[in-house]
């Protein structure tokens, strides 16, 4: 029995902490649930982009339309077929067309994407077929053999096929950023998806009629929840220009990292009522703010266990700012090296098990075995996937997220936890975001917004709060953090500059 070495308390705790509220999913397809809305309400405006329009209704005759081409081009079942596009009412129109023909969409924002990148994203998913926009065509690396598709071309009216698909098919392939090597491909699987979009908090109480920005890359997970998350439940999607302010002042819902929402004033998005941030850890201070305005979700999950797998609604007064509990028909373990549970209070690796837990990753098999398990808690061939985050229960059954495990760094041999460094930062007054670095094996710097932050007094927190060890040798405020495509903090930008204050200071 796994949890033999716990006392009867604690295996109690381990259950009832642990495991998600057992919750029925609509309908595991979620391009079913959009095609109701057109149903519907043919009229209703399924999004906006820079004064443009769409309905549901003319969304999903578009969307049917592509379908038929994509099938009768051979595009089957278990297909992946490449989304190569920027944000647009094309996009929305590929991304269903794609999923009413039965395939995965594998999004790329042709944009930003280097040409290796795409040439590595076609290569590993088999996208035979590539969808894009005519000025965008001459940027994607078409192999021989492959077809191109412009989605800005009309196309013969076609009602969509009658494909069977089932919630095991795959809904969207999504390549991790490689910021730490080579991206990896993760099948996610309609059933993954319809689990977070279509229960509560995941569905973020989207009503027909809402409206829910869309501000991410679309190569970014998050972005689904913005896109599919809106459209099932038959919001009205606001999709940004290059005024990210402009698309959220007219938002009910906003779901974001926390570096984009920093980037966002409260006070200037009076319509805003509920915002859901995930991707990295959230600073206390835009918790606080945002919760005294609307619903606020701090949320954590990797790509392999779709979007996030658990949320906490935040309260500005609550002691903790935790990630809350697994999300419905989902669970999640805090065990130590040999997998075995821990005690409430002790601090662990967390894995995810349940419905969120996705389909693998493409082609690589080592990789597969080392981050997907058999999960022996729930067992019947169940498996779990191992997140990388560090964690513990707090006594009343919140999940504390204590960074990641390779943000665990050694300086002058002592074990530091970054996050840790950051978190005490952002307490200093004035401190709305911090990042913490390790720059070599002596020293750690911090960067600081905004600009007016006191480095000294903020240096001076840490050195009160925490071992000589984890002060770092420099604080250094700056207006904004730089970002990475995928609206994350961009650390190697960061140690980049760095390094070039070193250079100019010799």
């Amino acid at each position: 029995m796994p949890l033999r070495h716990l006392t009867p308390l604690d295996q109690r705790l381990f259950r009832q902490y642990g495991q998600g509220p057992t919750v029925p999913v609509p309908d595991p397809l979620l391009h079913h649930a959009v095609a109701r809305h057109a149903r519907a309400t043919p009229h209703a405006v399924a999004a906006e982009h820079q004064g443009a329009r769409i309905t549901y209704g003319e969304l999903d005759r578009h969307a049917g339309a592509l379908a038929a081409r994509l099938v009768r081009e051979g595009v089957r079942p278990g297909d992946h077929v490449g989304l190569f596009v920027r944000r647009s009412i094309p996009m929305l129109v590929g991304l269903l067309g794609i999923l009413k023909a039965g395939a995965a969409y594998v999004p790329q924002d042709i944009g930003l994407a280097p040409p290796a990148q795409l040439t590595h994203v076609i290569r590993t998913a088999r996208t035979r077929v590539v969808l894009t926009v005519a000025e965008h065509a001459r940027r994607v690396p078409l192999p021989d053999g492959h077809l191109l598709l412009p989605l800005d071309e009309p196309l013969p009216h076609a009602p969509a096929p009658r494909v069977r698909v089932t919630g095991d098919d795959g809904c969207y392939v999504l390549f991790t950023s490689g910021t730490t090597g080579r991206p990896n491909g993760v099948k996610v699987t309609h059933r993954n998806v319809a689990n977070l979009l279509l229960t509560a908090p995941g569905g973020l109480g989207v009503r027909p009629g809402d409206r829910v920005a869309q501000l991410l890359n679309i190569a970014f997970d998050m972005a689904a929840w913005e896109i599919l998350g809106c459209l099932a439940q038959g919001g009205t999607l606001v999709i940004r220009g290059k005024d990210l302010a402009a698309a959220a002042r007219t938002a009910d819902v906003l779901i974001a990292t926390p570096t984009v929402l920093s980037g966002l004033d409260p006070a200037a998005c009076p319509r805003v009522r509920t915002v859901a941030v995930a991707g990295e850890p959230c600073p206390r201070p835009l918790a606080d703010r945002w919760a005294r305005q609307a619903a606020f979700f701090n949320c954590c999950g990797p790509t392999e266990t779709t979007i996030v797998n658990t949320m906490s609604r935040h309260d500005p007064s609550a002691p903790l700012l935790t990630i809350g509990r697994p999300t419905p028909n989902n669970t999640v373990y805090v065990l130590d090296a040999d997998r075995r549970p821990l005690p409430v209070g002790e601090v662990g690796e967390m894995w995810a098990g349940g419905d969120c837990v996705s389909a693998g990753y493409l082609g690589d098999d080592a990789l597969n075995a080392e981050r997907y398990a058999p999960d022996p808690f729930l067992g019947g061939g169940r498996r779990m996937f191992r997140t990388r985050d560090l964690g513990r229960w707090t006594p009343g059954g919140e999940l504390e997220h204590l960074g990641r495990t390779d943000d665990q760094v050694k300086v002058r041999g002592f074990r530091v936890e970054l996050d840790s460094v950051s978190s005490v930062l952002e307490s200093a007054a004035g401190c709305t975001r911090a990042v913490t670095l390790k720059r070599d094996a002596r020293t750690l710097v911090s960067f600081v917004c905004p600009a007016d932050v006191d480095p000294d007094a903020a240096r001076r927190a840490v050195a009160d709060a925490l071992p000589y060890y984890c002060v770092p040798e420099q604080v250094l405020p700056l207006a904004l953090l730089p970002e990475t495509d995928r609206g994350k903090v961009d650390k190697q930008a960061l140690l980049h500059m760095i390094e070039e204050r070193v250079a100019v200071a010799r």
